[in-house]
């Protein structure tokens, strides 16, 4: 298992936290595989700095079908949801 530390944006980060968008499409320049950890740290849309909010999610299920080449969707499943104030950890 290994860990990615990734940026993302608001919008997407906000869908991952309230568990609407349970994936993830990026460049597999990486070689994530099933159970791999990602980090996905969210950025400020204007000055693309990290705001502090932070979530974790594991991969559990990897696909290239219909995708760019070397592009991949992995499925997620939401684990850790940690900003300045709140540490959630989901089950």
């Amino acid at each position: 298992m290994v860990i990615h530390r990734l940026k993302i944006l608001p919008e997407y980060f906000e869908a991952q936290k309230n568990r609407v968008k349970t994936f993830e499409i990026r460049k597999n320049d990486r070689n994530f595989k099933v159970g791999d950890r990602l980090m996905l740290y969210e950025i400020n849309s204007k000055t693309k700095q990290k705001t502090g909010r932070v979530l974790e999610v594991q991969v559990t299920y990897i696909t290239d079908y219909a995708q760019k080449e070397d592009y991949v969707v992995m499925a997620t499943r939401l684990k850790i949801f940690k900003d300045s104030v709140h540490v959630t950890v989901y089950e």
